[in-house]
């Protein structure tokens, strides 16, 4: 059978640069740290206490009361974010054939605030059992997903994707796959996460995984510099109207860009640590670039996972050297995690959205906060250090990896109809 062509037609953020695209994509070009110290909890115990919060974000500027208490702050988010990408692609219940419009969103984690706080409330009581009747539906990672269809009407394909860090991703590539395979017309894709509480910071710290910087919370995000020590976690949503090509055209939708492939690969080698030859990741953008039918010459522009720890960002520079060659010194690469923070489950989504920016606009954002070069990287290598630069931009790479040793990319092109 012969693939549909899949389109971007809307786009909904939530990111510590900001609560709408726009905020997002400004942050991004003009090198803005989204890190600061913690307040969603007291962290002065911890040995990380700052964090990339979304900033000045209430719930209750954007859902009833009565319904935000039912859910989790993970949940809160996805819905807003699908919200501003529904409004964004001109889609409504009269327009659109809602039996064909799906959801496929994904979360890393999931309800972590309400575990922690369901679970210390039994802990501090006499045993007796009193546990929220939402403890569970607020909890589950899925249910972002079923909210938002909910919410909508729409009624194809709905289910959850994890795959710890590359989870939005993965999420966009299934949303991909089910609409070139005539699966649906329209699926709405990304993901969220937020589990900035004790629980969460304390696992990663325990892991020895978060950045340290205390003293200097908005430089401590340093992918690719030799003294990073860390990732900073963050929170966001992220949501991408993904609609087949012929449909978005007929109703006279206004499109972003061309998803053009997908991958997915698995390192099989460690539950927390990359492979250290970059095994899987090469794999996965060699994948990537098999489903697009596209060269290696073919890509302007990679935004990196890089995340900032000492094993990741040598790890994946040598798979793009390896599967790039020569033409890895002509590509742009950056990784907006320098200004976001790790996003985590929604990382592959929000990063998802600057390639697709930056190939609307021909622009490629930075990667702030590099001091000393790491001699184990290629000083021929473009990072795109400190300042944006502008370039034609026809097709970007987005690079995931997650805890466990998932992989997956995909790539995002020019719009040609």
């Amino acid at each position: 059978m012969e693939l549909k062509r899949v389109v971007v037609t809307g786009i909904g953020a939530l990111t510590p640069l900001g609560n709408n695209l726009n905020d997002y994509w400004n942050g991004l070009l003009n090198g803005v740290s989204g890190a600061d110290h913690i307040t969603l909890f007291d962290a002065s115990k911890f040995k990380t206490r700052f964090a990339c919060e979304l900033k000045n974000f209430d719930p209750l500027n954007f859902l009833e009361k009565k319904e935000a208490r039912k859910i989790d702050r993970f949940t809160q988010t996805a819905l807003v974010a699908s919200d501003q990408a529904v409004a964004d692609a001109g889609i409504n219940k009269d327009n659109v054939n809602t039996d064909r419009v799906g959801v496929i969103f994904a979360s890393g984690i999931g309800g972590l605030i309400t575990f922690q706080e369901e679970v210390t409330n039994f802990a501090m009581g006499d045993g007796t059992p009193r546990f929220n009747p939402f403890f569970i539906p607020k909890m589950i990672l899925d249910i972002a997903a079923g909210h938002i269809s909910m919410r909508h009407g729409f009624r194809g394909p709905n289910f959850a994707v994890v795959s710890a860090c590359a989870s939005s991703t993965n999420a966009i590539m299934e949303a991909y796959n089910i609409i070139r395979l005539g699966m649906a017309d329209i699926v709405l894709s990304g993901g969220a996460e937020s589990v900035i509480k004790e629980a969460g910071v304390g696992g990663f710290n325990a892991m020895k995984a978060l950045s340290e910087r205390n003293d200097d919370p908005k430089t401590a995000s340093r992918p690719y510099d030799k003294n990073r020590d860390g990732f900073v976690i963050g929170e966001a949503a992220g949501a991408l109207i993904l609609e087949e090509m012929e449909h978005a055209k007929a109703r006279g939708a206004h499109i972003y860009c061309e998803i053009a492939g997908a991958g997915a690969t698995a390192d099989a080698y460690h539950i927390t640590a990359p492979h250290p030859e970059g095994l899987g990741a090469k794999n996965v953008m060699n994948a990537a670039l098999r489903d697009a039918g596209m060269k290696a010459e073919d890509l302007d522009y990679i935004n990196t996972h890089g995340t900032s720890t000492q094993l990741g960002d040598v790890s994946e520079v040598r798979a793009i050297m390896e599967v790039f060659g020569q033409h890895a010194f002509n590509l742009n690469i950056s990784s907006t995690k320098s200004m976001t923070g790790h996003c985590l489950g929604a990382a592959g989504v929000v990063e998802a959205i600057a390639c697709i920016m930056s190939v609307c606009n021909d622009i490629v954002p930075p990667t702030i906060n590099h001091f000393t070069d790491d001699p184990d990287l290629d000083s021929r290598l473009n990072f795109t250090f400190t300042k944006p630069q502008q370039r034609t931009v026809r097709a970007a790479l987005s690079n995931t990896f997650g805890f466990g040793g998932h992989n997956a990319c995909v790539i995002v092109k020019k719009y040609k109809g």
